[in-house]
């Protein structure tokens, strides 16, 4: 069966650079991600990018579950971490660093089948969830607001801070106070 063999050292370095290139396009606020487009950018011939891949799709599920992995560590990294306060204010700078550097993902994943992203996004999900239970346990999140509705409050802040003309580390810093101290628990 042809998924069973080896791929050859050229196939290797032709998927490598297509995924390379679509994630320098993911990460442009302007791109328009077209197949053409990621050729350009990696210096392949479209068809070589479509052999190597099948389509668009697949290679922008795979490109953005290539991003999603190193975020989804350091989203675990937090759970180690001795202080639940901390390990929240420290994801939520990661998240709001990770929209802020591939905002337009969502655009581009608009009605697409990505099955490698959603099972990243469940895992990033679940952690997220894990360290909203875990502060809360610690007395650093309040109870009396769904962990889901925190979890979706956090995502939505990261990335309209994110997207704004105006963010700087200032403002984000801002943005995280004032939601860490809606979040705690009133004495």
């Amino acid at each position: 069966m042809a998924g069973d063999q080896p791929r050859r050292a050229d196939a290797v370095r032709n998927r490598r650079l297509a995924l390379d290139a679509t994630k320098t396009l993911l990460a442009q606020r302007e791109a328009t991600i077209t197949v053409e487009a990621i050729a350009r950018q990696a210096g392949l011939g479209a068809a070589t990018v479509v052999r190597a891949f099948g389509n668009k799709e697949a290679l922008v599920d795979a490109a953005v579950a290539d991003l999603l992995d190193p975020f989804i560590q350091r989203a675990r990294d937090t759970l180690s971490e001795p202080d639940p306060e901390q390990a929240l204010r420290a994801l939520l700078l990661d998240l709001i660093e990770f929209q802020s550097a591939h905002w337009i993902i969502g655009e581009q994943l608009r009605g697409l089948t990505v099955p490698l992203t959603t099972a990243r996004r469940a895992v990033l999900r679940q952690t997220l969830d894990d360290l909203v239970a875990w502060a809360r346990e610690n007395g650093v999140v309040r109870d009396d607001i769904d962990a889901t509705v925190v979890a979706m409050l956090l995502g939505e802040v990261s990335y309209a801070i994110a997207r704004s003309d105006e963010a700087s580390p200032r403002l984000t810093e801002s943005f995280i106070t004032v939601i860490m101290d809606g979040l705690r628990p009133h004495q």
